[in-house]
């Protein structure tokens, strides 16, 4: 009797786990709910808590939400709630490695970020930043009295995060530090004008915004001050080791540094040898020129932004709700001199066509707030940038695509300019790769990519090379995604067509494409083609 007693003892607490271990869907969209709020870092008087002793708490209670992650019985569920399921070990293994390699916080002026006065293009902002940030292009000018107060409030704040940002960078990195410098610079003007703005309709607002300015400002000397002592040897690089790390379990791709190196140094070659070809073809046509006038360059801008929208209705490329446009892009609000001219506005002072067709970005964005995917997971925004290999690299697949499409079939100078942009993208990503092994410096990267776009467009005295660098040097993997992502849904597209043979159609795989959500193309290609290999790759919990 007791040897009895005892076996069941033994057996109950099996009994018991098996009994709590959570199985369903609903059950992992509840914790996935929990995982968000525990993510963010605690709110102290307003101001995120990215305090050593904060992070060190944080990373420790970490394990436990991955082992109760892994505890989930997915064998039993579609592919669609599999592939929830990895989202969120994707996010958990950003955040693990925020706190293992990257530490932000504790290296990265740039993450220190107050206010963003601009809505990106993409889901969330790119790179990393401080958790609250005061999202300055969601309230409409002038503002209301409530939302003054509400500006306010967060403007305050700023001084305690700069106090903080001090503290918290413990370990120096002179190419970080003076990255983080030009953008902390632009943020005091953009402060500043605020101040301004508000001066006589919302003092006190404008008061905050000054002390928020003065704050920033003070913060950028001491940054400039710390630079100035420090070696050169501070700025390690992220190692091709950890690259690799963090584009299979993060980005969920199955590129490693090595085979990104490759592929983006053949779409240069191809895209300059195409370019070449294309001159030569048009060797008689007059050169682009560039518009002359503010007058000009919107009657451009218009024309384009209309027949982009009305190709891809009448071409019936995908379903285009009546909701969704390219309105935000017009008027152009000021002519730019030619000498200013930097990458993507010498391309649009050309021909304003090309840039609509990587304007897709906001039609997505359109869709993504009136068509949310039913599940949270996926209409939520992916942490870590996990969306980037998606937004941007469908954003730049959709350049050529239009192209092959007949988009500029009318246009053969045009169909110059996306070589010029496809080998600019290949560029980047050249320097983004070199720059975490370790064989570019900041510098090097800036004047690789200065130096080698075609016709010199690229303007060193531009805020292109500042923002781009200033993002990929934080968010490994980013610079490499326009193409790799562009390649990607190149695969995709043959895979899909492969399977439906003489059945397929543009729209059909379009609109399935975007019902998915903008999430990791080897998920897409699973759930869309039903092919699991790649998946297997990278390591997918099926």
């Amino acid at each position: 009797m007791m040897r009895t007693q005892l076996l069941l003892l033994l057996a109950l607490p099996l009994a018991l786990c098996a009994a709590t271990t959570p199985s369903t869907h609903s059950e992992l969209l509840q914790f996935y709910k929990d995982w968000r709020e525990f993510q963010h870092p605690v709110m102290v008087d307003g101001v995120p808590d990215y305090s050593a002793a904060a992070m060190k708490k944080q990373y420790a209670a970490l394990k436990t939400w991955q082992q109760k992650l892994a505890a989930f019985d997915i064998s039993k569920w579609t592919v669609a709630e599999k592939i929830d399921y990895n989202l969120i070990r994707a996010e958990m293994n950003g955040l693990e490695f925020d706190h293992r390699v990257l530490r932000p916080w504790a290296r990265a002026p740039f993450f220190y970020s107050a206010v963003k006065a601009a809505e990106s293009d993409t889901p969330l902002h790119e790179g990393p930043h401080v958790y609250g940030v005061l999202e300055l292009w969601q309230y409409k000018m002038p503002l209301s009295e409530g939302d003054a107060a509400d500006v306010r409030t967060k403007l305050l704040a700023v001084p305690n995060l700069m106090a903080q940002a001090k503290t918290n960078l413990t370990e120096p990195n002179k190419d970080l530090w003076t990255l983080g410098i030009w953008f902390r610079q632009q943020e005091v003007r953009t402060l500043e004008t605020l101040a301004e703005q508000n001066a006589s309709s919302h003092p006190e607002l404008a008061a905050a915004a000054k002390a928020a300015a003065k704050a920033t400002a003070d913060f950028v000397t001491w940054l400039e001050a710390g630079v100035k002592k420090m070696p050169a040897s501070t700025s390690k690089p992220l190692g091709i080791e950890q690259y690799n790390w963090h584009l299979k379990h993060v980005q969920l791709s199955n590129y490693t540094w090595q085979t990104l190196l490759q592929s983006l140094e053949r779409e240069l070659s191809r895209s300059l040898s195409t370019l070449a070809m294309l001159r030569n073809r048009n060797r008689n046509l007059p050169e682009l020129k560039v518009a002359s006038s503010l007058e000009e360059l919107n009657q451009r801008n218009d024309q384009a932004i209309d027949y982009f929208m009305d190709f891809l209705r009448k071409q019936e490329i995908f379903t285009v709700p009546e909701y969704m446009n390219l309105n935000r892009l017009r008027p152009v609000r000021r002519l730019s001199p030619p000498e200013a001219l930097d990458i993507f506005s010498n391309v649009e002072y050309r021909d304003s066509l090309p840039m609509k067709c990587h304007m897709v970005h906001w039609l997505e964005k359109q869709r993504l707030d009136r068509e949310p995917h039913p599940s949270p997971v996926r209409s939520s925004r992916l942490l870590y940038n996990i969306w980037m290999g998606r937004s941007e690299g469908f954003a730049t697949a959709w350049e050529e695509t239009m192209t092959q499409a007949g988009l500029l079939a009318d246009r053969p100078r045009a169909q110059e300019l996306i070589q010029v942009m496809i080998a600019v993208r290949a560029i980047r990503g050249i320097a983004d790769l070199k720059f975490h092994s370790g064989e570019f410096t900041l510098d090097q990267a800036m004047k690789y990519i200065i130096d080698t776009t075609p016709n010199g467009w690229f303007n060193p005295k531009g805020s292109t090379i500042w923002v781009d660098m200033g993002i990929y040097a934080h968010q490994p993997g980013y610079g490499t995604t326009y193409l790799s992502g562009k390649l990607e849904f190149e695969r995709l597209i043959a895979d899909y067509a492969t399977k439906k043979g003489k059945a397929f159609t543009m729209k059909t795989f379009m609109d399935e494409f975007f019902a998915k959500g903008v999430i990791p193309f080897s998920a897409i290609n699973w759930e869309m083609t039903g092919n699991s290999a790649e998946v297997k790759a990278i390591g997918f919990r099926q």
